[in-house]
């Protein structure tokens, strides 16, 4: 019976966001939208906390308490004007928080069974892979829109090609870890070598482009939501994420579009320095 009403949980929650992200377009419905994704979120997090799995829940409920004591006075108390580096620094928390989960999945199942299937580790892979990024990514573009951090873009001569190979790097490392999942230190090198490279991928942006930069790891923190969802068989976790993803990418395309700019431009150009 949990399981039966966990899984009609998450198919409601997952109606409710596709309605929620639907009123988003007008402006008239916004209100009803937001509300309608917090139901379903209140519905997606009861569905989850009644499973049979969990057999202690102090973790749980100072988590929530806590969750509330931060979430409160950021939702009610920060400025409209602030809202981009609100933004970023919630995505900052999120994908922390699927970052700590990709690594204790990891930890988990190498020392109960000795390996990780493929499957798995390509999943729990580029989960991390994106969360890391996205948490020290965010953080950066959270500077920049604060300005404890200079708006103007941090350039260096051939900094693209740096980028280009250690991305290259990273996901020679990934593939690696498919092949290898047993080799837990590669798995952390992946973790760092990725949070560097959010650094150096917003870094050299300028504050104005900084909301397309925050859609764009919106989308980044999405997908890793939903790696994190195969990797767990959380299917609720799949739908959010995916949602997430596309959302987040198609809202940074049709920004930058706005501005007259190309997405490409910004992402690599070292502009938005006004």
């Amino acid at each position: 019976m949990r399981e039966t009403f966990t899984q009609l949980t998450y198919l409601v929650a997952a109606v409710l966001f596709v309605l929620g992200l639907k009123s988003l377009t007008r402006p008239d419905q916004a209100r009803r939208g937001m509300r309608q994704a917090a139901v379903g979120m209140l519905l997606a997090i009861i569905g989850t906390v009644i499973q049979q799995q969990i057999v202690d829940y102090r973790w749980i409920a100072i988590g929530l308490v806590v969750g509330g004591l931060v979430g409160y006075p950021l939702g009610m108390w920060v400025p409209m004007t602030a809202m981009p580096q609100r933004i970023a620094i919630a995505l900052c928390f999120g994908a922390t928080a699927a970052t700590l989960v990709g690594v204790a999945e990891y930890y988990t199942t190498l020392h109960e069974h000795g390996t990780v299937g493929a499957g798995k580790m390509a999943a729990l892979g580029f989960e991390v892979m994106l969360g890391a990024l996205t948490v020290t990514g965010a953080f950066i573009a959270f500077g920049k829109l604060q300005e404890f951090i200079t708006g103007r873009p941090v350039t260096y001569r051939g900094q693209n090609v740096v980028n280009v190979v250690l991305l290259a790097v990273l996901l020679g490392l990934f593939a690696y870890l498919i092949a290898n999942p047993e080799r837990g230190p590669v798995f952390y090198a992946m973790i760092g070598l990725a949070a560097l490279i959010g650094v150096m991928l917003v870094l050299p942006i300028g504050g104005a482009d900084m909301p397309v930069v925050v859609a764009l790891l919106n989308s980044y923190a999405g997908l890793a939501a939903a790696a994190t969802g195969f990797a767990l068989n959380n299917n609720i976790l799949i739908i959010c994420g995916a949602l997430d993803g596309a959302s987040g990418f198609i809202l940074s395309v049709l920004m930058s579009k706005a501005m007259n700019r190309s997405f490409g431009n910004i992402i690599f150009g070292a502009f938005g320095s006004g």
